[in-house]
């Protein structure tokens, strides 16, 4: 179990991830982005996950410039969103996203969702990047395990990452245990069910009882499931709190009752042509 927030997890090319990140889906471009993700860098995040989608590539990478924190020492990732899926449309949306983060390469690039008829063609064109040295890792987002049995039988690089919704009370078993048995590291957006999962009895009892909150609870939670996380929050105080989630260990007993609140119930509205 990792230890502070800079340990990682190896992914099946060897490529280090820390196991914690710093999320910025639904935060508002300009100041507000930047300014979060530049006091995440400089209370110790070094894993930021940005998308095409959220439109605030351009101040995450104003942010690290502005922290004067080496380039190879932060882990970034973005994603390809539907409307640029597609071999050509890819490559073009990829070209963008750099340019807006204004970095030379990519940590991770992840095919946002899983289309139905383009994320094939998609997966070609992240193979291709990853083949030219532009990206050090690539995954999907989202796939569900006939998607990811799709990619693994046409693709000649298996997915790195899969990163998916998931909470105590939305729990992907299925998916997950597919990953592990594939050597895919699942990832998890959401960790706090979009605060669903901050106000259940049990977390809030187990929280008390170990002298924590209920947010770095869950995400202790994620991480002895060996997932990857990626809370957000753009208040000084919370970003400082879900740092702080390397110093306790959630007993068997703990794990047992979150792992029971298990409803495979998601807190957001999925795209119609995913599959889902």
């Amino acid at each position: 179990m990792p230890k502070t927030i800079t340990d990682t997890v190896a992914l099946s090319n060897g490529v280090e991830m820390p196991w914690e990140g710093f999320g910025v889906f639904q935060m508002e471009p300009g100041p507000v982005t930047q300014n979060a993700v530049e006091k995440a860098l400089k209370v110790g995040y070094r894993h930021v996950d940005t998308a095409s989608l959220y439109a605030n590539e351009k101040e995450v990478g104003a942010a690290l410039k502005a922290s004067r924190i080496p380039r190879k020492e932060v882990f970034i990732t973005t994603k390809v969103w539907n409307t640029d899926l597609g071999y050509d449309a890819t490559l073009k949306a990829f070209e963008i996203s750099l340019q807006l983060l204004d970095m030379d390469y990519i940590d991770l690039y992840l095919v946002h969702w899983p289309v139905k008829g383009k994320y094939l063609d998609t997966w070609k064109a992240l193979e291709k990047l990853y083949r030219d040295g532009a990206v050090k890792a690539i995954g999907i987002s989202n796939f569900m395990v006939h998607q990811m049995q799709d990619v693994l039988e046409a693709c000649e690089i298996k997915p790195m990452v899969n990163q998916c919704e998931y909470h105590p009370l939305y729990q992907r078993r299925e998916i997950h245990q597919y990953c592990i048995e594939n050597q895919i590291q699942f990832e998890a957006w959401a960790p706090l069910g979009q605060g669903r999962a901050l106000d259940i009895s049990e977390v809030l009892e187990i929280a008390a009882k170990n002298g924590k909150s209920p947010a770095q609870v869950l995400l202790r939670w994620d991480l002895q499931n060996e997932v990857v996380t990626i809370p957000k929050s753009i208040t000084p105080a919370r970003i400082i709190e879900n740092s702080k989630i390397f110093d306790f260990e959630l007993s068997g007993e703990d794990m047992a009752r979150i792992n029971n609140l298990n409803e495979e119930e998601h807190t957001l509205d999925y795209p119609a042509d995913c599959g889902y």
